[in-house]
């Protein structure tokens, strides 16, 4: 019961996760269809991760077994026990009732699935009263039904269900393309997996929120495709509009009327979002590495078999298969010889220690070792340093069939070695004074954006419509305004090519310039990719030069810390960059388009003034 406990515990808190990376980041971005298998990926993680557990074992010393010495009992203790047994009543000597709350809470959430599941099945039954006994008219892969129920339209998988009486034939083109894309794409599906979700985790607020997420982007999905088929897409808003007179519909499909049918007319009308926002799908990742660490490492305490037989001051350790023999500082050359000796006597391995040189201390401070198997291949560890080395050993293995494996180490920290088993391993412990002073790598320069003059909005000379005669009653007068009205309707007509000419002139220069800066984007990314690699090969060579508890490696750090901070300080720039450049763009358009309104409403307000005095 624990364990189930902890899996709720685990997959709600996924859920809150990807709901919260989906919120603060992603639903005001355009690409729908991504954010749609986002979504459906936090639901399956959710439920696959917390099952994904790596064990990791920590070998400890054995506890030493003390048997404590049995002591007799005395006559008053083993009075007092009898006297215990013999009067106090059952009600006292028994446990006093406790509640189990592991139950208790286990009953809760039983009952709320079980209302949930039937309300699931309701929701079926519901579905099943409006289809039953309905015709149903084939169509390519939709299945088309005309109902007479006061139902919002809505698609379950391949049905398409409506009610013709309530729509023009243009209102009912725009529900139908809008279903078709729910039908085509299946969401359907997402529709009952949310629902499963939610009567699983159904005491988690967050995965009706999830919930609620799924569907408004699934609408998002159909509006967008609907909208690309619509000719006149003002005409769909306002049917978005009409369908919210409805108040019923059925729960488990994918129905045409959504509650935040602001939301979808917003984002119906808004901007692609830019590709580089492509990042933020990828936000979620060290998240689920901290939730890996954080939660699905399982250590295991296991202690070590007692060894018998150490040999060399601790040099030898041995298991029934295993056998490690550690070449540490302090090693003599009298034990040297003694393990080539050892490894060739027990195993039949020959091992050539070479290259050895010591300090004023008598400490290693270089040494090779070259391990010929039995196969003829060779194995080599060259150490050389001006100071006394970590250490270095060798493993043999033995296995069932009588085999044995050759594996050589070097510990570059107690607990991470490094194993080479079929190659060549040299390693060089610089001291702080060997070498040139590392240089940090140059971040890049984000690229700025390209300058040059926006097309100028060309010049209107809107005419003033002609005067109409006083007397509508003369022939001559009335032939001379027509005249007048058909040389003024050319040269309003005159002007539209000119509109026309400069948004088309506009919409190039944008295009040009926003494909030459996402080029210059790619190269930034690509060398940013590079500054990264570099600096973590940086960061690993001042470690191994100068040590973690050196000054200089803390001078090294601070600077690649510095040139970091320049990194962020440019990466603000570039989008409030992008930012101003998008607002400029904007405004330009908007100037252009208010100016076209303008000429418009020009010609309305004369033809308006035409035609009251016509009256």
């Amino acid at each position: 019961m624990e364990a189930f406990f902890i899996f709720i515990a685990k997959s709600s808190g996924l859920v809150i996760l990807f709901y919260c990376a989906y919120y603060f980041l992603l639903r005001k971005e355009t690409f729908f269809n991504s954010s749609r298998w986002f979504l459906l990926a936090g639901l399956i993680t959710s439920v696959a991760l917390p099952f994904l557990v790596y064990t990791k074992i920590v070998w400890i010393e054995p506890t030493p077994i003390v048997q404590a010495p049995v002591m007799a009992a005395s006559k008053t203790t083993i009075a007092a026990m009898d006297y215990s047994k013999a009067y106090l009543s059952p009600a006292v000597a028994e446990d006093p009732f406790e509640i189990n709350w592991n139950y208790v809470v286990l009953a809760v959430y039983g009952i709320g699935f079980l209302a949930l599941v039937i309300k699931f099945m309701i929701d079926f039954y519901s579905l099943n009263s409006v289809l039953k006994g309905k015709k149903v008219l084939q169509q390519a892969d939709f299945k088309f039904v005309d109902i007479n129920e006061n139902i919002a339209p809505f698609s379950y998988f391949d049905y398409i269900v409506y009610n013709s009486s309530m729509y023009t034939a243009l209102e009912l083109e725009s529900i139908i393309e809008h279903e078709k894309v729910h039908s085509d794409q299946n969401h359907t599906m997402d529709v009952l997996i949310s629902r499963v979700f939610c009567v699983l985790f159904w005491f988690n607020p967050f995965i009706w929120l999830y919930k609620k997420a799924i569907l408004q982007n699934l609408e998002f999905i159909a509006d967008s495709e609907a909208a690309k088929i619509i000719t006149d897409k003002k005409a769909y808003q306002y049917t978005l509009l009409k369908i919210t007179a409805h108040e019923s519909c059925v729960a488990i499909t994918n129905h045409f009327y959504q509650s935040l049918i602001k939301k979808r007319i917003v984002m119906l009308n808004k901007n692609q979002s830019k590709k580089w926002n492509y990042w933020k799908y990828y936000a979620i990742i060290p998240a689920l590495a901290a939730f890996i660490f954080l939660f699905q490492i399982k250590t295991i305490a296991q202690e070590k078999e007692a060894k018998e037989g150490r040999e060399s001051k601790g040099i030898i350790e041995k298991n029934d298969s295993t056998e490690v023999i550690k070449i540490q500082k302090n090693t003599t050359d009298q034990e040297l010889k003694k393990i080539t000796a050892d490894l060739k006597q027990k195993h039949n391995v020959d091992v050539v220690i070479s290259d050895v040189k010591r300090n004023s201390e008598n400490e290693l401070t270089a040494i090779k070792v070259d391990v010929k198997r039995q196969n003829g291949k060779t194995q080599t560890i060259h150490i050389e340093s001006n100071k006394a080395i970590k250490g270095c050993g060798i493993v043999v293995s033995t296995q069932d069939n009588g085999s044995k494996n050759i594996a050589l180490i070097t510990d570059d920290a107690p607990s991470n070695p490094r194993i080479f088993r079929n190659q060549v391993a040299e390693r060089d412990e610089i001291n702080d004074t060997d070498g040139d002073p590392l240089t940090p790598p140059t971040p890049p320069t984000p690229p700025s954006f390209p300058n040059g003059a926006m097309p100028q909005m060309p010049t209107l000379n809107v005419p003033m419509p002609p005067m109409p005669p006083i007397s509508s009653g003369s022939k001559a007068d009335m032939a001379n305004f027509k005249k007048d009205m058909a040389e003024y309707e050319k040269k309003v007509k005159s002007i539209e090519p000119s509109i026309a000419a400069y948004e088309k002139q506009l919409n190039e220069f944008l295009s040009q310039r926003d494909a030459n800066y996402e080029k210059d984007m790619q190269k930034y990314e690509a060398a940013m990719d590079k500054f990264s690699a570099e600096m973590e090969k940086f960061a690993e060579n001042i470690e191994v030069k100068y040590g973690k508890d050196s000054k200089e490696y803390d001078i090294n750090i601070k600077q690649y810390e510095q040139d970091m901070e320049h990194v962020k300080k440019d990466m603000k720039q570039y989008q409030k960059d992008a930012k101003q450049h998008e607002r400029d763009a904007r405004q330009k358009e908007r100037d252009a388009r208010q100016k076209e309104r303008d000429a418009r409403q020009k010609e309305r307000d004369q033809r308006r003034d035409l035609e009251s005095r016509r009256s």
